[in-house]
């Protein structure tokens, strides 16, 4: 059984977390916008991290094509039941996209699914890399000591739920208490003017955006939702004597009361300034996704991770406004747990995140009139790989995946780390081809942490397995 301590300082940590506040004190200045403005945001720069929920596969989102290869996917991935989940079929008649990365692989060619022509593009451009087999682990690991077990590996392996938290905190979900993107802010916000507004989701509460001091703000839709009826005429009184705020934020002398008041206050007024900086500044020049159109169905709709990262161009179009240099952002897309109807169901996955990057993309290279893409990264991360291996017409949980990193600061058309051989039997595979990471999250994010100014001592802060790998650094950023 769990022991509450119903301390004050426990309490306005869980109630700033959820008002989207920072632990941070700070006074709210709405006439001290103008001189945050002026300072303005040269040195301006974000991550973006981009969780796609379920566990992606990545044997399908990048492939080796060369002869050997190929012929073990095909073969490996067809059924008599559910025919081949190759890249074959509704939508994919085009076939796959080959890839030509700068540091070739002896022997190895490669290729995108082909619902990724617009991450092809980006990586042909050289704004896109690939970063292989990239997973949890607490130090270098052999294919023996897996099989011996032990307290050098991950806990809870393959669990969705323990996997996620491990990404995102590098801890079991158990045991979570902050994220590394949550860490990271904790380190740079006290460069930003509001640390409020430091760390921000766009999907919801992230483990990967809570810091040990400052706490993500939360934001749905397209822009910071108000109050309703906070500001207006209620119950036939006046604007101005408008008691719902009075109820909801004013002072009391019950402790309980005093902090839900103050915490209520301050969410208010964070709505207030971030709305007003996203209405001034971000909407400028932020135009509405285009739809997007299933491969399988051909039917054009809204993309909601292109919407997403709609809310998060707007928001660092008002960086000046906020007074804010440095900001991690979370967005996701769920449904890549696909046990099932894997060849249909993950094409328009696939195709909803390439929509919404290539939309992002455009409008970083031309918010207000300046190119912002060497200032923003863009990095996906999942639960998992899935097994090489098929079910029937899906794929089942596993390990090691590959993942994309995106924007004017990468190194881009390249891959980092070494493609895994293509099938079954080899020093990586722990199980009907899950992959044994040869690349650490740690790894993985003190790269993108690096770029985004922390330094060694603070990377190894963030970072605590980082100490393990004598590769701090992949080299994929500039």
């Amino acid at each position: 059984m769990h022991k509450h301590n119903p301390s004050r300082r426990s309490f306005v940590g869980n109630m700033l977390a959820l008002a989207g506040g920072s632990s941070i004190p700070f006074t709210l200045n709405l006439a001290a916008m103008g001189n945050a403005a002026a300072q303005g945001a040269d040195d301006y720069k974000a991550i973006i991290c981009l969780f796609l929920n379920g566990g992606n596969d990545a044997f399908n989102t990048v492939l080796a094509t060369d002869s050997g290869s190929w012929s073990e996917y095909v073969r490996l991935r067809t059924t008599p039941d559910s025919g081949s989940i190759a890249l074959r079929g509704v939508g994919l008649s085009n076939g796959v996209l080959p890839i030509t990365p700068l540091s070739a692989q002896a022997g190895r060619t490669f290729a995108l699914h082909p619902s990724l022509r617009p991450i092809k593009d980006l990586f042909d451009a050289g704004r896109a890399a690939i970063v292989a087999n990239v997973g949890t682990l607490v130090q270098p690991t052999t294919l023996a000591q897996y099989k011996a077990g032990g307290a050098g590996l991950p806990s809870r392996l393959f669990s969705h739920n323990d996997q996620q938290a491990t990404w995102q905190t590098l801890q079991t979900e158990a045991s979570a208490s902050s994220g590394w993107g949550g860490r990271i802010a904790d380190l740079v916000a006290s460069g930003n003017s509001n640390a409020t507004f430091t760390n921000i989701s766009a999907a919801g509460n992230a483990l990967f955006l809570s810091g040990r001091q400052v706490r993500q703000y939360q934001i749905g839709g397209t822009s910071a939702v108000p109050i309703n009826r906070l500001n207006e005429s209620l119950f036939g009184t006046p604007a101005s004597a408008n008691p719902l705020r009075q109820i909801i934020a004013g002072d009391s002398s019950d402790p309980f009361r005093k902090e839900y008041a103050a915490v209520t206050a301050r969410a208010i007024n964070s709505q207030a300034t971030l709305a007003s900086a996203m209405l001034a500044n971000g909407a400028a020049g932020v135009p509405n996704p285009t739809l997007y159109t299933d491969p399988a169905t051909a039917i054009a709709s809204v993309n909601p991770l292109a919407v997403q990262l709609q809310t998060v161009a707007r928001i660092i179009g008002g960086r000046a406004a906020l007074g804010i240099k440095r900001q991690v952002f979370y967005v996701s897309l769920g449904g890549f747990d696909t046990h099932d109807f894997q060849r249909v169901n993950q094409a328009t996955l696939l195709a909803r995140v390439a929509h919404a990057v290539a939309y992002f993309d455009g409008v970083m290279a031309n918010l207000q009139g300046t190119d912002l893409r060497k200032q923003v990264t863009l990095f996906t991360a999942s639960d998992f790989g899935r097994t090489f291996t098929s079910n029937g017409d899906g794929t089942d949980h596993g390990w090691g995946s590959h993942h994309f990193v995106i924007g004017g600061a990468v190194k881009g058309k390249d891959i980092y780390g070494s493609m895994p051989v293509t099938g079954l039997g080899h020093s990586l595979d722990v199980g009907s081809g899950s992959l044994l990471p040869t690349t650490s999250v740690d790894q993985y994010g003190a790269t993108l942490a690096s770029w985004f100014g922390l330094s060694a001592t603070q990377i190894v802060d963030v970072f605590p397995n980082i100490v393990n790998f004598s590769n701090r650094n992949l080299g994929f950023m500039s």
